[in-house]
C-alpha cells in the first residue's frame, strides 16, 4: 500500500505498523485494511478507506434502507413489504372495525398510574414492566460473522405482557411510547417496536425529564421518532459486553475455577479495588512530628478567660522543617520553651465559597452514601420511586423529582427562576446571586439536553409532603430539594485570619516561624440551605470557625504550652461505594444507568465484599484480576475502559457507526483469548481440608467456593456432591439452645446472625451479638450501633468501648 497504516496490537501493547496489508470490505460493505503485527504476527485490523480500495469494487450491501437495516440487526425477521394484512391476521382484529383512541406505553405501573392522570380519557396507559427483549442467556446470542448481529428473545415471563400490549395497539390509532429518555429508555422503545411488530409510521416518540403536567403535555405536543443512532449505542454496549464475558468467562472457569465471570467494566472496578488494597497492605508507615504553641496576648494576662490561640512551626531559619524522630524535636523544645513570641504580620481578607451544583447521578450517589448510608442500588430504587410519581395529597400522583440518569448540571430557566422566587421570600434578596447561577456539565459526555436531578417544584417543600413519603424516601428527597435550592443560592462569604508568629530569646534573633490561620462565616449564602458534612477520606479545613484575639503587628505574646504531637503517615483509605463511584466518574469509566449495577455486580460475584461500608476484594477476587491483568491487560486498563465509552458516546451522537468500532474491538480480543486459551497456565487454588470426611461417599470434605461465597463439599465432586454450608463462628453461644451463633449471609450479600442449628433453631439477628453477658442480667448483648450494645432480655445499654470483645478488633456489622 502506498501509505503506512497502524493499528493496536494487543500483544505487544504498542500501535504498530500493519505488515502484509490487505484492503478489504465488510459484509456491510464498511471499508476496512486487515494486515499482521511486523513483531508478534498478529492478526491486525484497521477501518476506514484507503486508495486501494478504489481499485476494488465493494460488495453489495444488504438492500435494505438504512433505517431498517439498523433495526434487523437484531431481529430475526426479514423485511416486512407488507404488513398491514399480515398483522390483522396476526392480532386476530376484524378489519370492518374502527381504531380508536391512543395507547402509551411506558416501563413501569407506578409511571403508568402517574402519567394516566394528566392525559385525556382518549388515552390508555400500559407497562412493560422493564425490558421486553434481551440476548439469550444459554448462548452467545451474537453473529460475530454477519457484523454482530444480535438475536433477541422475548422472555418467557414477558410473552403475556407483550401480547396484551400487541391487543391494544391493534386497537389504538396512535401508539405512543414513552420510556425513560436515556440511551436505555430508547432501546426499550425500539424493543418494543420490534416485539409487538409495529410499523414505525404508526409510532410515535415522546420524551420528558420530568412526570408533572406541563412536561406530560409539552412532550406529547412534540413528539419524534425512534433515535436510532441511541439505539445503536445501547446495542453496541450490550454486545460488547456480551462478547468480553461469552469469551472471558469460559477461560476463568478453565483456568481457575467454574461460575466465574468477567465483564468489561466490572473488571475495571474490581482491578482499582484491588490494586488499593494492596497498596494499603505495601504501604510503610513513616513517623513525622508537629510542633504547636498555644498562645495568647502578654496585655491580656490579668483578663481571666482570654481568648488563645494555636499555631505551628513552620519555618526554622527561614527552611521549611522536617521533624522525623523525636530526637530532633527535644532540642527545639528546649529552645522554644524560653523563647519570646512576637505577632511578625496579620493578614485578614475575605474569601466566597460557590455553591455546589445540582445533582448528577454519581454525585447523587455519593451524597447519599455520605450522608444517609445507602448503597447505590438502594439511592437509584428510592430515586425512581420519587421520579415515577407519589400520591402527595392535594396534588395527586405527580412525580417528585426529575429523571434521576443523568449526567448534565444543566437546569431549565423555569426552575431556576421558581427557585429565585422560593429562596427571595423565604431566605431574603441577599441570598439571591447577581446572576443565576449556571453550571457546566462535569461528567465526560455529559448530554446538555439533559437536566440535573432536582425537586419538580421548589414549592413542594419536603416537610411540605413528609407524611406521604416513607422515611428513605423524605430523606432522599429532602436531599434533593436541599442541594437544589442551594445550587440558586448566593456564595457563603467568610472572613479569613492568617497570623505569622516570629520566636526567639528576648532581644536577639527570632528563627522560629509559628503560622495560624483560620475562617468565620460572616454571610451563610447557599450553605443557609445546605450544610456540609464532612468527607471522612479527605482533610477537614484548618481553622474553620477559630476565634481569635484582636491581634496586631509587634505584639507580644504568653506562651501557654507547647504541644508535641507525634503523628504517622497513612495509607489511602479503601474505596466506599461512594468514592468509588466518583474515581469511576473521574476515569470516564461507565454512565449514570451503569455505576450502581457495576457495583452490584462485583459483589453478587464474591470478587469483592462490603464492609463497614467499605470495598475490599475476596481472594478469589485477586485471583481472577491477577489472571485478567497479565493476559488481558487492555480490557482492565481504566484509560481503554474510557476510551471505548467515548466510542459508544460517538455512536449515539451519530458520528460513529456501531459496526467498525465493534470490529475493531472484537478481532484483536479475539486472538488474545485464543492464544490464553493455549498459554496460560491453571491457577492451583489448592485443597483447603476441614478434617472430616463426607458422610455419605467417606472422601475428605474441603472448603469449596460457589456464588454466594464459601460452602463445605465432598472432594469426590461430581461423583458425591454433598455438601453443607459454611459457618463462621463468632465466639458466642445461642441464648436459646447454646449452639454456636456464625455469621450468615443472605442471597443479596448482606450479613446476618444466626443459630448453628438451624432448621432446629431459628435464633437470627440482623444485628452482631458479643461475648460479653449483660452486666445487669447476664442476658445476650447485641451491638446497636458503634456506641452502645443493648441486652435482648432487660434491655440494659451498655457502652462499646467497655466492650474487650469490640476493642480487640472484632469488625461490627451493626456499627457500620
Amino acid at each position: 500500500m502506498s501509505d503506512e497504516l497502524t493499528a493496536y496490537c494487543m500483544k505487544c501493547k504498542t500501535a504498530r505498523t500493519l505488515a502484509e496489508p490487505q484492503a478489504v470490505f465488510t459484509k456491510s460493505a464498511q471499508p476496512a485494511t486487515k494486515g499482521v503485527c511486523p513483531v508478534c504476527g498478529t492478526s491486525l485490523y484497521r477501518m476506514g478507506a484507503t486508495p486501494e480500495h478504489e481499485q476494488l469494487t465493494p460488495p453489495e450491501p444488504a438492500p435494505r434502507p438504512k433505517k431498517v437495516a439498523k433495526r434487523s440487526t437484531a431481529s430475526k425477521r426479514k423485511p416486512r413489504k407488507s404488513t398491514g394484512s399480515r398483522r390483522a391476521s396476526t392480532i386476530n382484529t376484524p378489519s370492518p372495525r374502527r381504531r380508536q383512541g391512543r395507547l402509551v406505553i411506558v416501563e413501569s405501573p407506578a409511571k403508568a398510574r402517574t402519567i394516566e392522570n394528566y392525559l385525556g380519557k382518549d388515552f390508555k396507559v400500559r407497562a412493560s414492566v422493564g425490558h421486553v427483549r434481551d440476548l439469550l442467556k444459554s448462548q452467545l446470542s451474537v453473529d460475530i460473522e454477519n457484523d454482530f448481529e444480535p438475536r433477541y428473545r422475548v422472555p418467557n415471563d414477558k410473552r403475556e405482557v407483550i401480547k396484551e400490549l400487541r391487543a391494544a395497539a391493534a386497537q389504538a390509532k396512535e401508539v405512543y411510547l414513552a420510556t425513560d429518555p436515556d440511551r436505555e429508555g430508547e432501546a426499550i422503545a425500539w424493543h418494543l417496536v420490534e416485539s409487538m411488530e409495529l410499523d414505525e409510521k404508526d409510532v410515535q416518540r415522546v420524551v420528558f425529564h420530568e412526570i408533572t403536567r406541563d412536561a406530560v403535555n409539552e412532550a406529547f405536543e412534540h413528539p419524534r421518532p425512534i433515535d436510532m443512532d441511541r439505539v445503536n449505542a445501547q446495542q453496541a454496549r450490550r454486545i460488547l459486553d456480551r462478547l468480553v464475558g461469552y469469551e472471558l468467562s469460559p477461560l476463568l472457569w478453565k483456568k481457575v475455577r467454574p461460575r466465574l465471570s468477567a465483564g468489561r467494566v466490572q473488571s475495571v472496578a474490581v482491578r482499582m479495588i484491588v490494586e488499593r488494597e494492596r497498596e494499603i497492605e505495601s504501604f510503610v508507615p513513616e513517623e513525622y512530628w508537629t510542633i504547636d504553641a498555644d498562645l495568647a496576648r502578654a496585655v491580656e494576662r490579668d483578663i481571666p478567660d482570654r481568648i488563645h490561640f494555636l499555631a505551628r512551626l513552620i519555618r526554622i531559619n527561614g527552611e521549611s522543617i522536617s521533624l522525623p524522630t523525636q530526637g530532633e524535636v527535644d532540642p527545639i523544645l528546649r529552645d522554644l520553651d524560653h523563647a519570646e513570641y512576637v505577632i511578625d504580620s496579620v493578614k485578614r481578607g475575605t474569601r466566597k465559597r460557590g455553591a455546589l451544583p445540582p445533582f448528577i447521578t454519581s454525585t447523587l450517589q455519593q451524597e447519599a452514601s455520605r450522608r444517609l448510608g445507602f448503597t447505590a442500588r438502594r439511592a437509584m430504587q428510592i430515586a425512581q420511586q420519587l421520579y415515577e410519581g407519589m400520591d402527595v395529597g392535594a396534588d395527586g400522583e405527580v412525580g417528585l423529582i426529575t429523571y434521576m440518569r443523568t449526567d448534565s448540571t444543566n437546569i431549565a430557566g423555569q426552575a431556576q427562576q421558581e427557585a429565585a422566587r422560593y429562596i427571595a421570600e423565604t431566605y431574603g434578596k441577599d441570598y439571591l446571586p447577581d446572576k443565576p447561577n449556571v453550571y457546566t456539565k462535569k461528567a465526560a459526555g455529559a448530554q446538555e439536553a439533559h437536566e440535573a436531578i432536582r425537586p419538580t417544584s421548589t414549592y413542594r417543600t419536603p416537610q411540605a409532603i413528609k407524611s406521604y413519603l416513607t422515611r428513605d424516601q423524605y430523606r432522599l428527597y429532602e436531599l434533593i430539594w436541599q442541594r437544589f435550592v442551594a445550587s440558586q443560592m448566593a456564595p457563603a462569604v467568610y472572613d479569613t485570619i492568617s497570623v505569622d508568629v516570629t520566636a526567639g530569646k528576648s532581644g536577639g534573633p527570632r528563627p522560629y516561624l509559628f503560622r495560624a490561620s483560620g475562617s468565620l462565616l460572616r454571610f451563610a449564602g447557599f450553605l443557609a440551605a445546605y450544610r456540609d458534612v464532612h468527607d471522612e477520606d479527605d482533610p477537614e479545613e484548618e481553622g474553620l470557625g477559630s476565634i481569635f484575639p484582636d491581634l496586631q503587628e509587634s505584639d507580644l505574646l504568653d506562651l501557654l504550652q507547647l504541644i508535641p504531637e507525634q503523628h504517622f503517615t497513612q495509607p489511602p483509605p479503601r474505596y466506599s461505594e461512594a468514592t468509588l463511584v466518583k474515581a469511576l466518574e473521574e476515569y470516564g469509566i461507565g454512565r449514570p444507568s451503569t455505576y450502581a449495577p457495576i457495583l452490584q455486580t462485583i459483589q453478587d460475584r464474591g470478587y469483592v465484599r462490603r464492609e463497614a461500608k467499605r470495598l475490599l476484594p475476596n481472594e478469589i477476587g485477586m485471583i481472577v484480576n491477577d489472571l485478567l491483568v497479565a493476559h488481558f491487560p487492555e480490557i482492565v486498563d481504566v484509560g481503554f475502559t474510557a476510551r471505548m465509552e467515548d466510542e459508544l458516546d460517538l455512536i449515539a451522537s451519530g458520528e460513529a457507526e456501531w459496526v467498525p468500532v465493534l470490529r475493531e474491538f472484537y478481532d484483536p480480543f479475539k486472538s488474545e483469548v485464543d492464544r490464553a486459551q493455549e498459554h496460560v497456565p491453571n491457577v492451583d487454588l489448592g485443597e483447603e481440608r476441614i478434617g472430616r470426611d463426607c458422610p455419605e461417599s467417606g472422601h475428605p470434605l474441603i472448603i469449596r467456593w460457589g456464588r454466594f461465597g464459601k460452602f463445605i463439599g465432598c472432594s469426590d465432586f461430581p461423583t458425591c456432591r454433598y455438601t453443607e454450608p459454611w459457618l463462621e463462628k463468632i465466639g458466642v453461644v445461642c441464648p436459646l439452645d447454646g449452639g454456636e451463633i456464625v455469621a450468615r449471609k443472605t442471597r443479596r450479600g448482606r450479613t446476618f446472625y444466626g443459630c448453628s442449628n438451624y432448621p432446629e433453631c431459628e435464633w437470627t439477628s440482623w444485628k452482631r451479638p458479643v461475648s460479653e453477658p449483660c452486666p445487669n442480667c447476664g442476658g445476650l448483648l447485641i451491638v446497636q450501633n458503634k456506641n452502645w450494645a443493648q441486652c435482648s432480655v432487660c434491655e440494659e445499654q451498655v457502652a462499646t468501648n467497655l466492650l474487650p470483645s469490640l476493642e480487640a478488633g472484632e469488625q461490627v456489622e451493626g456499627m457500620a
